[in-house]
């Protein structure tokens, strides 16, 4: 039986009815009927910023590679340096094509256990899960074991009273986690991954959980005093403020990990060793810069420059907007946008083009707002 989703109507989340029955306001995403809205956007994103909000993002791909070999398999797909990369680990990563052009970004967790073959969790984009599952079975050899969990939701709760909700829940889990790190958990009958991770900036821990205990566990976290159930458009929001891409906007396969910003992901164990896609151009890039950088605007007010917004140096058009909305966090608006490398310094005064108007905007860095992840043995 083929994994294809039917090409018409949009499929439904295990928490379709939890959602609805909750007052969410459902809208399509990614081939799903998805929460947009409970309360309303900036409520819940103000909300997450300060208690703990709890997202279903279960249309993400969840994936499973086994086998011996899967380390050197997945290295030769991915510029992360994976042999690295310990039990219970995570690592930010880029699905890439031959010439380096961005494929997806997605998280890969070291799942191996021990005496077990190698394995690893990866988690993808939920637009591109179907393409990506399409590219690894193409390309991973015939002795290395792809799973993809389809009888598994994802729920992230996210804020910096989250771990507090969660370890009131599940006695123990927090302590050992910092940012970045995973382990799996008994919760009664309900067997758990839960990775300290997520897309807002803050705090917070991604769920994986049978699809059909998805209700029990989320009506469980939502019985916290912290906790309240948030949509779409606050994960987008909150990642906007956090200076994190989302694929399908500001990142593509006409997109290169460098022009980006996203240099960090190729180690300097694989600059050395090559051996990823697109190497020798990502390596030149490397070298001598990218024409074109993602950068940060600060827009004056509360108008927003939405994606393909153009950015003007003077009557010159110097780039493109890939995102970009009003900041709850900061009562201006913000976006990201790629611009030619000579107008990409922090600081630089340039102006986009909003409904026929030109608005002033100051590149700035990136996160907008600060991050807030749990790194173990910070002060």
């Amino acid at each position: 039986m083929s994994e294809e989703p039917e090409p018409d109507a949009p499929r439904t989340l295990p928490l379709d009815a939890w959602h609805r029955a909750h007052g969410a306001r459902m809208v399509p995403f990614a081939g799903y009927e998805m929460p947009l809205q409970y309360e309303g956007i900036i409520a819940e994103h103000e909300w997450t910023r300060t208690h703990a909000g709890l997202f279903d993002v279960s249309h993400m791909g969840q994936l499973i590679v086994t086998g011996d070999g899967a380390t050197e398999a997945l290295e030769a797909l991915l510029p992360a340096d994976v042999s690295s990369l310990r039990p219970g680990r995570i690592r930010y990563s880029l699905l890439l094509a031959e010439n380096g052009g961005i494929l997806d970004d997605l998280m890969v967790s070291n799942a191996t256990r021990e005496g077990g073959p190698s394995a690893y969790y990866l988690v993808v984009n939920g637009a591109t899960k179907w393409d990506d599952i399409a590219h690894l079975r193409e390309h991973l050899p015939d002795e290395i074991t792809l799973t993809h969990l389809e009888d598994r939701a994802l729920l992230a709760l996210q804020g910096p009273e989250a771990a507090h909700a969660l370890e009131r829940v599940m006695r123990g889990v927090t302590g050992g986690l910092g940012f970045m790190q995973a382990t799996e958990y008994d919760f009664g009958e309900l067997h758990l991954g839960i990775a300290r991770s997520g897309y807002t900036g803050e705090d917070g821990f991604e769920i994986s959980v049978a699809a059909g205990q998805a209700e029990q566990l989320a009506g469980r976290l939502c019985a916290e005093i912290e906790v309240k159930p948030a949509g779409l458009g606050a994960r987008d929001s909150l990642r906007l403020e956090a200076g994190l891409p989302l694929y399908g906007h500001d990142l593509s396969p006409e997109t290169d990990p460098v022009s980006a910003g996203l240099e960090f992901a190729i180690s300097k164990a694989r600059r050395e060793s090559a051996g990823f896609p697109g190497a020798q151009r990502i390596l030149e890039l490397l070298a001598n810069g990218a024409p074109t950088r993602r950068v940060g605007l600060a827009l004056e007010g509360r108008m927003a420059a939405r994606e393909g917004a153009p950015v003007f140096a003077g009557d010159t058009q110097v780039g493109r907007v890939t995102s970009g909305g009003f900041s709850p966090t900061l009562g201006d608006a913000i976006a990201m946008a790629y611009v030619d490398a000579r107008h990409a310094a922090d600081g630089t005064a340039l102006e986009t083009e909003v409904r026929g108007k030109r608005l002033p905007a100051r590149v700035v860095p990136m996160p907008f707002v600060p991050h807030r992840y749990h790194r173990k043995g910070a002060a």
